[in-house]
């Protein structure tokens, strides 16, 4: 393509301003690298900060705030029933947004990072067109895609789009429902689920496989299943819907469970069915970019892809989709880019359920171990009798540590318990840096906290922990 004498020039573009992208524009931007970041949206942070990871944390704090009111009777503390303001807590989970996403914009300009608001599509490796307030023509000799993802639909046929929301539209809040059914039982869905039933919604659950949170290690999740029965209305498993049709006096759904069908009304039904790339509608066909089956960007571990020119990273580029992997392949491309020598090369990295009680884990659950045909040794200390967990009244948890039955050494951790993806890090660190189970046994764990459960699970694995029972 001729090149354009009135287009913006730029060594490095940036599509995507989430959390793999700023922070790959910020660290390039460092790096000596002139910068640009294009966003569709007004405000930085990409859907993470925006209508997803900052807005449901703000929103779950104050699910966990009810929570810890209701049971501290139990303490001999009783509160008066609470008052909730929709109003003002919309404000301020809007407020919280806000700062962090102005805070952003800030960096931006301290680094001279210049951002341009529109929607991006590439004319060939280094023209990308941007529509929009700011559009026009920008040439670049590298690019960065951070386009993130999208929160799958199911097919007008199953589900009419007027009967229901996704993520983004239950982080809204436009109102309390009376009945809120969740189509999904992953971590999304059950986040904003413990949100809306702390607020009074009474909470469904419909999950098409056997078990909610898939993929997490069903030892991790028995806390939380137990904690939800007791919140929630319903959770059905292997239940899949038959038909859903708004009524005159809400959302008729009808499901089937295990050959029997069942019938539900309810006000507001959320769709929580995964998220898909968004690979899509970016001009890449116009590129050498490779895009597989499932619309992720095919990349290496400098996050190149086909096209030596361009880059991606974040949901875009593959699982696991979350920011702090995002921003770690930022990291990564930004400094390549700048003439680093640098790779993806994490060993481990964290996933969090942000429920009550938190779930995490990193590097490998117990399924995964077997099925790779490893031999392998399991640890566990049960949250019962953590003094720090009793006397918190959070005594429903597990940490489980599963280790190289000949070597000892650790292949992943999972906590479900209070502040679990903080506790989480100690591990992820652990697998980093190739530590043996006895590296977690011999370190000395302030006490009384839940962070002593890491090193008793450890002790467990050689049948040495103190506080397990003897048979």
């Amino acid at each position: 393509m001729a090149r354009d004498e009135c287009a913006e020039q730029t060594e490095l573009l940036v599509v995507g301003g989430g959390p793999g992208g700023y922070v790959a524009a910020f660290r390039a931007a460092d790096l000596g690298v002139q910068t640009t970041i294009v966003d569709e949206s007004p405000l930085l942070g990409g859907v993470c900060l925006r209508e997803g990871c900052i807005p449901s944390k703000a929103l779950l704090h104050v699910a966990h705030l009810l929570e810890d009111a209701a049971e501290a009777e139990e303490f001999g503390v009783a509160f008066q029933p609470p008052r909730i303001d929709i109003d003002r807590l919309r404000s301020w989970k809007n407020s919280v947004v806000a700062q962090l996403c102005a805070g952003i914009t800030k960096l931006a300009g301290q680094r001279k990072v210049r951002v341009i608001r529109g929607r991006a599509t590439f004319e060939d490796s280094g023209t990308v067109r941007v529509a929009g307030a700011d559009g026009g023509l920008i040439h670049c000799q590298r690019a960065i895609v951070a386009t993130g993802s999208r929160a799958k639909r199911l097919p007008p046929a199953v589900i009419p789009t007027d009967c229901c929301i996704d993520s983004t539209g239950a982080l809204a809040l436009p109102n309390v429902p009376r009945a809120l059914l969740i189509i999904g039982g992953g971590y999304i869905g059950l986040e904003l689920g413990q949100v809306y039933a702390a607020l009074g919604s009474k909470v469904t659950v419909v999950e098409m496989l056997d078990r909610i949170l898939p993929g997490c290690d069903t030892d991790l999740a028995r806390p939380l299943a137990a904690k939800l029965r007791k919140q929630f209305e319903a959770i059905h498993t292997s239940a899949t819907l038959t038909s859903v049709r708004r009524g005159d006096s809400g959302v008729e759904v009808v499901f089937n469970k295990r050959g029997q069908e069942h019938q539900l009304e309810v006000e507001r039904v959320l769709v929580s069915v995964g998220r898909q790339p968004n690979s899509d509608n970016l001009g890449l066909e116009n590129t050498k970019v490779r895009i597989d089956e499932r619309g992720f960007i095919e990349v290496d571990q400098a996050r190149r892809t086909a096209d030596e020119a361009i880059y991606a990273i974040g949901d875009v580029a593959g699982e696991p989709m979350l920011a702090h992997k995002a921003s770690r392949e930022g990291i990564v491309a930004a400094e390549v880019i700048a003439g680093r020598t640098t790779t993806f090369s994490a060993r481990a990295i964290p996933a969090v359920v942000y429920t009550s009680p938190e779930v995490a884990w990193c590097g490998l659950t117990e399924s995964e171990a077997k099925e790779q045909g490893r031999n392998i040794r399991i640890g566990k200390s049960q949250w019962g009798v953590s003094g720090r967990a009793v006397a918190m009244g959070r005594p429903y948890g597990v940490t489980k540590i599963i280790a190289d039955a000949e070597t000892h050494k650790l292949l992943g951790v999972g906590i479900a318990g209070e502040h679990a993806g903080d506790l989480i890090a100690e591990a992820v660190l652990a697998i980093e840096l190739g530590a043996g189970v006895e590296d977690l046994a011999a370190t000395i764990h302030s006490h009384p906290t839940t962070s002593e459960t890491i090193m008793e699970a450890a002790e467990s694995v050689f049948g040495t922990a103190i506080h397990a029972a003897r048979r």
